[in-house]
């Protein structure tokens, strides 16, 4: 019996002794996709009735401004509007971002460009074509490069919008700041209506904001919208992200990026 006690006892011994086996290598878990996180965005721009609804009421407001306009002025009426997101609808361009995993690349936008194949945001075609049978004229404002104007025209033109010439599309040259463009203008022409899915088509007081002051001014500016300036909803991309969840840094790594996204949502938990 006690060469019983003592056999267990060395065997306790000797066991808490023995070094603990190596753990089992587990295989590490697979990144999440950049951008993974924009596909019910791009999901709903593309299949939900809502997203349709929401253009043809932001047309629908546009349209009963401009038959409410009474010609007191000296000058010819005109239209500003943003071109992506507000005339084109360039989601494919996102969809393709999804399924490749990639970030906005200047070529791969360029490329996309010169298919020529973006379709109109849901009644902008037949919203411009009434501002010009009242004879008002339309000027498109917009942050694609210089370089993709000829083909941006042939997809307007092949779209039957009015105006679709280089006398009023303005596209970037050096800055994406709009002022200067809308300048061009109100030098010559009583604007009426301003059209974009981004606050900076509007006014130059949202350039370079973040989002705590982009929100209050959209609330000091609360009585033009739905009056001179109507916005069209764009989940997709936009200053809202740049500007305002990423703070304006081109910096920030892709998990970076993700944090920020995950930090700055509000929970009741």
């Amino acid at each position: 019996m006690k060469y019983l006690s003592l056999l267990l006892s060395v065997a306790f011994i000797v066991s808490c002794a023995a070094p603990s086996p190596e753990p089992t290598p587990t295989p590490e878990a697979p990144e999440m996709p950049v951008k993974e996180y924009v596909v019910s965005s791009v999901l709903w721009q593309q299949h939900s009735a809502e997203y349709k609804a929401l253009c043809y009421q932001a047309f629908n407001i546009a349209t009963l401004r401009l038959q409410q306009l009474e010609g007191t002025s000296e000058k010819p009426l005109a239209i500003i509007t943003d071109i992506d997101e507000t005339v084109l609808d360039n989601s494919p361009y996102s969809g393709m971002q999804v399924q490749e995993d990639l970030e906005f690349d200047k070529d791969d936008w360029i490329e996309w460009g010169k298919q020529q194949s973006a379709a109109e945001v849901p009644g902008a075609v037949e919203f411009f074509n009434f501002a010009d049978s009242l004879g008002v004229e339309v000027f498109y404002i917009s942050n694609r490069y210089h370089v993709q104007l000829d083909e941006t025209l042939a997809n307007m033109q092949a779209l039957d919008l009015p105006n679709a010439d280089s006398s009023h599309v303005f596209l970037k040259t050096e800055t994406s700041e709009k002022q200067a463009r809308r300048d061009r203008v109100l030098n010559d022409y009583e604007v009426v209506l301003y059209l974009g899915d981004n606050l900076s088509d509007f006014s130059s007081v949202f350039d370079g904001q973040g989002t705590a002051a982009r929100n209050q001014l959209a609330k000091d500016l609360q009585a033009s919208f739905g009056d001179q300036f109507i916005v069209f909803p764009n989940p997709m991309y936009g200053d809202w992200e740049s500007k305002g969840i990423y703070e304006a840094s081109r910096d920030w790594s892709d998990a970076q990026r993700d944090s920020l996204r995950k930090a700055k949502i509000e929970s009741y938990k």
